[in-house]
């Protein structure tokens, strides 16, 4: 039995340690299309968290790799592969989508995503993880509580890696599960903004506490994105810097 929509479009951004688990799972909760965005290859010391590949893949261009995986267990999915990074000039790839998975490990990147979902009124799974911990975010269509509600803007100086600072795998795949199963609660709401879709949820996977906890995000009234006096309106290419796309 099929979970998901058979006319539903998610994207998911970035297949990496969360993209690989999330893609995966979406696919088999029957999800008719998903659009995979990602312009890498695969690196085999990636091979622990990114689920969908294997030794035999190292250098194949990811998404290739993805489509191979997913239509051995999901012979009837659609793929929609766009071998290009998000960017400020090719967010045109999140057109048309019901709901948006965020999986990138760039700032600028979640930023990106979450202005120009908000923009086209598209719901929005942000989810992020270093070392030992994981979160996803659910955002509605409209914000109200949105990314920038929780984290105002790209951090000024140097961020967190994972290729400095490490993961676990096993926490990428609790994460990108969790983002597959927001994305999943979207699809089955009634409607565009329905409290059943939960919307403005957070979920933190803590890995060494064997913690899931869950917390209802705050609106916050002077958000440049989905406040009061809301002063993004458009995507200006000159404030999500650098303008580059990873992988968990």
């Amino acid at each position: 039995m099929t979970l998901a929509r058979r006319d539903a479009v998610v994207v998911v951004v970035g297949l990496g340690g969360l993209g690989c688990p999330a893609a995966l799972a979406l696919a088999r909760a029957g999800v008719g299309t998903l659009r995979l965005v990602d312009d890498d290859r695969v690196d085999g010391s990636n091979l622990h968290r990114q689920i969908l590949f294997g030794e035999a893949d190292v250098g194949r261009h990811k998404l290739d790799a993805a489509a191979d995986a997913l239509l051995r267990e999901a012979p009837g999915l659609r793929l929609d592969l766009r071998k290009t990074r998000l960017r400020p000039d090719t967010v045109d790839v999140l057109v048309g989508a019901d709901v948006i998975v965020e999986c990138s490990d760039q700032f600028a990147v979640k930023f990106l995503a979450t202005d120009a979902a908000f923009l086209q009124q598209t719901p929005l799974v942000v989810g992020a993880s270093i070392r030992w911990i994981g979160t996803a975010l659910s955002v509605g269509p409209f914000g109200g509580p949105c990314y920038r509600c929780l984290f105002e803007d790209i951090p000024s100086g140097g961020q967190a890696s994972c290729d400095v600072s490490g993961v676990v795998g096993p926490v990428c795949g609790v994460v990108g599960g969790v983002q597959a199963q927001l994305a999943l609660r979207v699809l089955d709401a009634p409607g565009l903004g329905h409290p059943d879709a939960g919307h403005g949820t957070l979920v933190r996977f803590d890995g060494l506490a064997d913690t899931l906890r869950t917390h209802e995000v705050a609106r916050r009234p002077g958000c440049p994105l989905c406040g009061v006096a809301r002063s993004i309106t458009r995507i200006d290419g000159a404030r999500y810097a650098p303008p580059s796309c990873g992988d968990e």
